[in-house]
Formats: structure tokens, sequence, C-alpha cells
């Protein structure tokens, strides 16, 4: 179907895709090669998502590179070498921009160009959208791919405009490169981004203040060179690695070991976490037993021997002890690093308790806590985002008798879904990775090829029976959220407070918006979905089908 423009202002399209990271790549060639016209509106100047704005030092992904790619191209496979087990940033965004040209995506892209608002037109059928050039766009479809870590959460600090000197946030990095050398660097925040960008920024600054407001779990990524001989095999086997993934727990081809932390004695569990310690990765001291995530009793040997190891670590053990977490392994984002611990033994960082002595102000020339003033040239904001519901609030999506997102989901309290891909009263919108599916707590490139096949699948269905609305039940969705919560209730997730529970975001309601069920289950609930004709949702034939 070609694209078509009524005036100067306005542009008819089929379906209209907002953000080009790795699912609105996809979604868009799996689109284009449908036959649907079909754009992408990218806010930033180039492909990439979250690898295009996350480029603080030392951001690396944490799900081995083998498993962090497309899987939809056997020719793609082949053709692309990662370097390393665990891809930093640039490598990251240097494969997103090889899929883009490979695939020539970029014609249907526009860049430079924000989203300000959708609404869908009733009487049409149509979605209106709103861009912040001044055009109007309308199409059938509209499809957010706008990821769930985008809406960069900057805390608001009394007197922050008052710095004289320079301030950056991990999630809005510039492109260019940020000089540390003789600089004193403070780092705000130790989640994920502060973990990986400490240890590097420590090594260039004169000096680095670290203010921790929750010391976290993290463990040995052990990063190396992939073998050439090892890349070889993954190729040959990758059909089986990727039926592997799509089944899994996680979109990674592991299984937690059929055995409760108590089948084993207390040395024997040690040996077992030690081995996991040494081995490092993402999943490999979560997987040690079954019951880690079901049980305080079981957490707290996991948590109490990685307690031991930071005591190992860190030198100064009155450091030390301010760096040991306290909640439950593993329901706050699993953390991999490199020399993080490490990094306290370093003379020229000082670790700041801020839960102890919160931070009052910035300064025009630092930080000032509850107990003291540090001097800075430069502070980092590793802050983390507004996750989730975040990035979908920051346009004003209106539904049904104009009925806004952010009012239907009482601003995330309410959050409801059907499958994490569609909410009630909001006709022929789609979500990838959206709240309520299992997103963040999956290897994201498994999770984004799912929501994208059946996304475009269920769209051609649309075509191919001359159906022109779909839309959510009220009771489907009422029954998933209800199933969602019944599987995460019996967890230790819901009992941490957390960015999964939007406890991050200051005046944000608490709700755990994220499928526990699994990868492969969850799968294959949305395959059955759509086997019985789109169950859940409620398809109207277009008025000329009707009338023939």
């Amino acid at each position: 179907m070609a694209l078509t423009q009524k005036s100067n202002s306005l542009i008819e399209l089929d379906a209209v895709i907002v953000g080009a990271g790795f699912s609105g790549l996809y979604l868009l060639h799996r689109m284009r090669e449908a036959g649907f016209s079909t754009r992408i509106f990218e806010t930033g100047d180039n492909v990439g998502g979250t690898w295009y704005w996350n480029r603080y030092p030392g951001a690396r992904c944490d799900v081995e590179s083998i498993y962090y790619n497309y899987t939809f191209s056997d020719e793609l496979l082949k053709e692309w070498t990662w370097s390393s087990k665990y891809a930093e940033q640039p490598e990251i965004l240097s494969y997103i921009n090889y899929v883009a040209d490979k695939f020539d995506l970029r014609r249907d892209i526009q860049f430079k160009t924000r989203v300000d608002s959708a609404h869908f037109d009733e009487e049409k059928n149509r979605w209106e959208v709103h861009l912040n050039n001044g055009q109007t766009v309308s199409a059938r479809y509209f499809i957010t791919a706008v990821g769930c870590l985008s809406a960069s959460n900057v805390p608001k600090f009394k007197g922050l405009e008052s710095f004289k000197g320079e301030w950056y946030h991990t999630g809005r990095w510039p492109h260019e490169k940020v000089e540390f050398k003789g600089k004193r660097v403070g780092v705000i925040g130790t989640g994920s981004s502060g973990i990986q960008s400490i240890p590097v920024i420590a090594k260039e600054a004169e000096h680095l203040t670290v203010f921790q407001r929750t010391p976290q779990y993290s463990t040995p990524a052990r990063n190396q060179p992939n073998d050439p001989e090892y890349i070889k095999q993954v190729r040959e086997n990758y059909s089986e690695i990727r039926t592997q993934m799509r089944s899994s727990l996680t979109g990674i081809p592991a299984v937690p070991r059929d055995r409760s932390a108590f089948d084993d004695t207390p040395e024997e569990r040690r040996r077992t976490y030690e081995a996991a310690w040494e081995k490092g990765g993402l999943l490999t001291i979560s997987y040690s037993y079954n019951d880690l995530s079901l049980t305080p009793e079981a957490n707290e040997t996991v948590a109490e021997f990685i307690r031991s190891k930071i005591r190992e670590v860190v030198k100064d053990q009155e450091v030390a002890e301010k760096l040991l977490p306290n909640f439950y392994y593993g329901t706050k984002r699993p953390i991999i690093d490199t020399d993080y611990f490490e990094t306290y033994n370093r003379e020229n960082v000082t670790l700041v308790d801020v839960k102890k002595a919160q931070i009052e102000e910035i300064t025009p020339s630092g930080v000032r806590t509850a107990d003291a003033e540090y001097e800075l040239d430069m502070i980092v904001f590793a802050t983390g985002f507004d996750a989730m519901t975040g990035p979908l609030f920051k346009i004003d999506i209106r539904g049904r008798d104009g009925v806004s997102l952010k009012e239907k989901w009482a601003g995330g309290a309410e959050t409801r879904t059907y499958l994490g891909i569609g909410t009630a009263g909001f006709p022929n919108m789609f979500m990838l990775t959206g709240p309520e599916s299992p997103s963040v707590l999956s290897n994201m490139m498994v999770s984004i090829e799912q929501h994208v096949e059946w996304v475009s699948d269920c769209i051609n269905y649309m075509r191919d029976n001359n159906k022109e609305v779909i839309e959510v039940n009220v009771e489907a969705e009422n029954a998933w959220t209800k199933h969602c919560r019944e599987v995460a209730e019996p967890t230790l997730y819901v009992k941490t407070e957390s960015w999964y529970m939007g406890a991050n975001i200051e005046g944000k309601a608490r709700g755990f918006q994220i499928y526990l069920g699994g990868v492969g289950p969850y799968r294959q609930i949305c395959d059955e979905v759509a086997e019985k004709g789109y169950d859940g949702f409620t398809l109207k034939a277009s008025e000329e089908s009707v009338v023939k």
C-alpha cells in the first residue's frame, strides 16, 4: 500500500511506529515486506534507541552477545561477528546501523521528529498523530516502540541550575567524548549504569565521589573476547539455539537447577556459589537454585554469599559495610560488572552514603549533603528512568471518548493491558514490549521479535479478513492483569521497592508491571490467542466489506 499525502501538512499511512530502536526497525521491515505503508518517527538523529542514547563510559550489554541480536535472518547471523562475550555500546550501535543499511530502512524513518500526540478518530477509525514540526499524520495503526527504559529520570535537586560545572545523565550522554582527566567528578546513583560507569570514570578522573542511596548486589561479568571457533559452532547450531531461546523462561537458553538451596549443605552451597562467581554472567548465580526468588530463607543464602564477596574484595571494611545490600537478591535489576567493588580500593574514590546523610542541594561548586559539602567539577546522574509507563506518558495518547492513556492508567497505579500488547479503549494501537509483558525481565531481543511478529501477523490477518478495527475487550484485559498479579504475588519481586514497582519515581504509584510467567509460556499464550481468531479482542469489519 502506497503512502499518500493529501496536503502539505497531512500524511496518510497504514501504520505509524514511534521509535527507531531494535523493535521499531524490525517492525518496519516486517510491515514493508507485507506491503503496508509505514513510517518511523524518531526523536534522535539516527537509529539505535536505547543504544543511541545510552553511550556513557562502560555501557555494555548484560546479555551474551550471541543471544542479543536479531534471529529472523540467517544471512544476518552469518554476516555479523561479535568481538566479545558482552558487547560494548559502540559495537551494538554499529550492529544496529548495519541492520538499518542492510535492509534499507532509513528511507522510511523520519529522524529529529518527536510524536507529541496521537488521538483516535472514532468516525474515521484512524489515528491522528501530531509531530513537533507541525506535521499531522493519519494512520490506521499506531504502534509504540518507545522502549521500557527511555524516559530519563533526573531528580529535581534543589539548586541544580546553579551548578557551574558540567552535568550529564547516563541515559542522555553526549555524542562527543566527555573528558574526566584532572576533574573532580561526582556520580549520583549506583544502579546498572552507575556500576558500569564508575570503574571507567575512576581510572580517568582526578577524584571520584560516589553518592550511593541503595547498595547493590553485583556479580562479575568475566567478559572476554569471543573465540572464532566458538562463533563457528554457534552459527552451525543457531537453529537449535533459537528454539531454546524462544521456549525458555528468560530468552536465554538456560534453566535454573531443579534443586532447592536447602537440598545442599552450607558447604555444598558455598562451592556452588563460588563456581558461579568465578564463571560470571547474568544468570549463573541466580539459576544456582530454583527457589531463590520464592522464599526469603533461600534468597538469604545467595544474598549473604555476595555480601561475603564484597567484604573480601573491598579492603576498607568501613567502606565495605556501606556497600552491603539488604534487600532480596535479584528483585532489583540483576547487575554484572567489571571491577566495580575493586574500584573502592582506589585512593581517588570516595563513597558517600546519602541514605544516612541525604543530598540537600546542588551548589554552584558541587553537592551538599546533610553533613558535608563536596567540591566537584562534574556531576554524572546515574539515576535511571521512569520505566515502563514513563515513555508512553511522554506522548499525549488518547483513545475513545478522548480519554488519555495516563488518565486510564491513573499515573501507573492501575496499569491494565491485554498481553502487554493492547489496552481497552485504544483501538488499533499496539505496544511493543509494553507493561505486563516479559519485557525487561527477559532477553529483550527475543521478546522484541516475538511482539513484532505477533503484531505484524495480526495486521496481516486484519487486511486478509477485511477487518478495520481491533480492540481489546475489557474482560480479557481484566483477566490478564489479574493473571499477571497472581503470577507475581508468590515471588519476592513484589516485596522490594524497585523501579520494577515504580518506587524510583517520586509520586508514582506502586505496581509490578512485568509478566513473570516466562518467555516460552508467554509466547504460547499469545500464539493461542491468535489461533483462536484473536480471542480477547473485538474485530470489526470495514464498511466496504459490510456493503459487499
